[in-house]
């Protein structure tokens, strides 16, 4: 088990997962609520599409330059970082909340509702510094043969998360709107600045020349100290081009998640054609508990010895799922459809960290995720930007009085609902025809082979990483 295997720093490990605990459960009970606040005031599923498309895009267009501050700086000095930006955002989002009259929420057109909107996005999008420090975190502080399981605890603390926020932000926009939201957003924020303050992270620097397996580094001199400091995203790519099957793999993700920005942008108000939003917010707060149990399971039992195969192999059923639920207008089989769905992306997710924090030197983990995130993500907000519009006046009218209403309607039903039904079923038979296909795919093979003959961890060194007012630790 993960307990009896942590060596020293297990208790830093901890610590550090209860503070993303708190600082995630505010920005998703604050991603969730401007979600279902935006869309029970203005009724626009392409309103609700664009929030989604705002958020991808941030996420997209910031990780590597995030994956370099990561890298660069002490990262519990980044997280710092990153939780007082949410926290003055939220404060500045609170204001324009509370001087702006309620009925200008109703336009979807509103300033003041946009502003609010992106002054939120910008302040969630802030957290996503720990998500790319924490899995480095996870290479510094535990040994190769237990960070499948400390993976794991990692998709644990995301599950808990999710079954805490959902629930908060579906009876607080029920109660209050965002008022209690948001108020709840800046006491936690202030709760977890405190909290990381006391947490003593002990951090390592590999030297450029020991590093876990051999990489193509970019031609020309050796970058100097001063130059190290920037984005560097030619060396990002040398080191993923370094690794055979790596670029493939993080390709296919970026795909899946172009598949996946149907889910951020219609799944809430597929959600919300079925059932109110309090039953929602609960709905939510039950399915979370799969990922919560997902994780766990991934923590006993690891990742396995390809954990290559394992991902595509999750990304199989994930899509089948997708296929299924939609069948039938039937909330039942939307609950069972997406407990399974969360109870097996922490693997998926588990098994993609571990690879990455094998084959790809530490020195420059922090850049590589956050070079991975941007890339998985530039293809969500594509999906989001346009299968609203398209899902808007296409697919509903389709299946409500269109040609789709009268060749299938009796059978597969008719509305709205099956219309946004219809779209998920064709990106679940998507999904599945492209993992089959990734399944065969020489890159896949390259890149278990690599993932197997990786050396262990890298040798210790000293513990030097300037904060960002160039003092050591």
């Amino acid at each position: 088990m993960l307990m009896g295997t942590i060596n020293g720093d297990r208790r830093t490990f901890f610590q550090l997962l209860v503070s993303t605990l708190l600082v995630s459960v505010t920005n998703f009970t604050v991603w969730f609520a401007i979600t279902f606040y935006v869309y029970l005031q203005t009724r626009s599923v392409f309103a609700t599409g664009v929030i989604s498309g705002i958020f991808l895009a941030l996420t997209a267009s910031t990780g590597i330059w995030f994956g370099s501050l990561v890298d660069h700086y002490r990262k519990k000095t980044m997280m710092q970082v990153s939780t007082v930006a949410s926290l003055l955002l939220y404060v500045a989002a609170f204001a324009v909340y509370q001087v702006t009259p309620k009925d200008r929420f109703t336009d979807p057109a509103s300033v003041p509702l946009w502003t609010l909107v992106l002054l939120l996005m910008f302040g969630v999008i802030a957290g996503n510094i720990r998500t790319i420090a924490l899995p480095t975190l996870v290479t510094a502080l535990i040994e190769e043969e237990s960070r499948g399981r400390a993976n794991g605890l990692v998709g644990t603390t995301s599950g808990v998360t999710f079954l805490v926020t959902s629930v908060i932000s579906g009876v607080l926009v029920a109660v209050g709107d965002m008022f209690w939201v948001l108020v709840l957003a800046l006491v936690v924020l202030t709760v977890a600045i405190g909290h990381l303050f006391l947490v003593p992270v002990r951090e390592v620097l590999v030297p450029v020349r020991e590093v876990l397996v051999p990489v193509r580094e970019p031609a020309g001199p050796a970058p100097s100290p001063e130059r190290s400091r920037k984005v560097d995203l030619r060396g990002t790519v040398g080191v993923v081009r370094g690794v055979p099957g790596l670029m493939a793999l993080i390709v296919f993700s970026a795909f899946n998640n172009l598949l996946g920005g149907v889910f951020m942008a219609l799944m809430d108000a597929y959600g919300l054609s079925l059932v109110s939003v309090q039953a929602w917010g609960l709905l939510w707060g039950v399915l979370s508990t799969g990922f919560i149990v997902g994780g766990l399971l991934v923590a006993r039992t690891g990742v396995g010895a390809n954990p290559v195969r394992l991902l595509l192999a999750v990304n199989l059923l994930l899509w089948t799922v997708t296929l299924l639920f939609p069948v039938r207008s039937s909330i039942v089989l939307l609950t069972a459809g997406m407990y399974l769905y969360m109870l097996f992306v922490p693997y998926a997710e588990a098994a993609e960290q571990t690879v990455l924090q094998k084959v790809v030197p530490y020195q420059r983990q922090g850049r590589v995720f956050g070079f991975a995130q941007s890339v998985e993500q530039a293809a969500s907000p594509l999906t989001a930007f346009l299968i609203s519009p398209v899902a808007q006046f296409v697919f509903i009218p389709f299946m409500t009085d269109g040609a789709g209403a009268r060749a299938v309607g009796g059978w597969f039903g008719t509305g709205a609902d099956r219309g946004l039904a219809l779209v998920f079923m064709l990106t679940g038979a998507i999904g599945i025809v492209a993992t089959a296909v990734a399944l065969r795919s020489r890159p896949y093979r390259r890149l278990s082979d690599r993932y197997a003959r990786a050396p262990q961890d890298p040798p210790d060194a000293a513990p030097a990483e300037p904060s960002l007012s160039g003092r050591r630790q």
